[in-house]
């Protein structure tokens, strides 16, 4: 299969690498910046992403967003959520090839949150493509050195996402199909809010039962959510749900529970992302899920306490003492 994979950011560029080592596959990485794409076709490693990790020989790159996806029989966008409109955008419009997105979070649209199969959507029936998610619990270095994973295909066409299930895994790569988009797309966007919300509790040392019961109830408020955006329950419990939350909230190499950890140690957001060097979705993620929550009359605490931590309207402390404050009820 000929595949174009837009976006040279850490998890493009694992993904794309992951890819090009399946010898059935002929994949090229697009990337804005062509100074860096050409150091990653000399040095084959994307020295600013993904150091000291080597990346298929048989990856190609391409500097021109026109050739890379031109004759591709899929494209995958590896840009980030925000970039993704304005990606889809500049797509020749002679493509007709499946498009999927990598992109976990929010797009904010006016006073209005949408979800990114909102966008991938609407460019869907514009070009007359099917379009859809990968997620699921994945770091990017490990993917990019062949580690074992697992990842959910979410398509708007599920025989397709069948298709594509069989043909874009390898001997340690397990894909599953789905047809809840929504969810999966959801799932993916707010388990990095409970990230940083768990750096925080790590960073203030208040044990493993505590970031239990953060994980736990976080997991609650995704299913709440999930569930009123029309997604299915069983996603929540899936690779998109349970398995990304678990990775993403307890992995040293989570960019959002890095945030966290920063912010419990005193410093402010502005100087932990220029530290950060890369885009924490969750950071962006957290007001918009809040706004979403709202509109659809969902109740998540976590989601709010983490809002407000990244606002600067609370404190670290304050916010974790709101949550453990709230008035007791029902479980379920």
């Amino acid at each position: 299969m000929k595949i174009a994979v837009l976006g040279s950011g850490a998890w493009g560029t694992a993904f794309a690498s992951r890819l090009a080592a399946n010898p059935v596959h002929e994949v090229t990485l697009w990337g804005r910046d062509a100074i860096a794409l050409a150091a990653m076709a000399e040095q084959r490693v994307n020295a600013h992403y993904l150091p000291g990790v080597r990346l298929s020989e048989r990856l190609q790159f391409d500097g021109s967003l026109a050739s890379a996806s031109a004759s591709a029989s899929l494209i995958i966008l590896g840009a980030p959520v925000s970039a993704t409109e304005a990606l889809l955008a500049q797509l020749d419009e002679r493509s007709h090839a499946p498009v999927l997105s990598l992109a976990k979070g929010f797009v904010a649209q006016g006073d209005e949150v949408a979800l990114l199969p909102q966008v991938l959507e609407r460019f869907g029936r514009e070009r007359d493509v099917a379009t859809g998610v990968i997620s699921g619990p994945s770091f990017a270095s490990e993917t990019a050195r062949g580690l074992p994973l697992a990842l959910v295909c979410a398509m708007n066409d599920e025989a397709l996402a069948h298709e594509f299930v069989h043909s874009l895994r390898d001997e340690a790569m397990r894909i599953y199909a789905s047809a809840d988009v929504f969810g999966v797309s959801l799932c993916g966007a707010i388990k990095n809010v409970f990230a940083i919300a768990a750096g925080v509790c790590d960073g203030l040392a208040l044990g493993a039962n505590a970031r239990a019961a953060l994980v736990t109830r976080g997991l609650a408020e995704l299913m709440r959510l999930v569930v009123a955006c029309g997604g299915q329950p069983e996603t929540v419990m899936g690779l998109a749900g349970v398995g990304d939350v678990l990775l993403t909230t307890t992995g040293d190499a989570s960019r959002n529970r890095k945030v966290g950890l920063a912010l419990a140690s005193g410093k402010s957001l502005a100087d932990v992302l220029t530290e950060l060097g890369h885009v924490a979705e969750g950071v962006y993620a957290a007001g918009l899920a809040a706004r979403l929550a709202e509109s659809k009359q969902v109740e998540l605490p976590i989601t709010r306490a983490v809002a407000a931590l990244l606002d600067g309207d609370v404190t670290p402390k304050d916010a974790i003492r709101a949550l453990l404050t709230r008035k007791p009820r029902s479980e379920f």
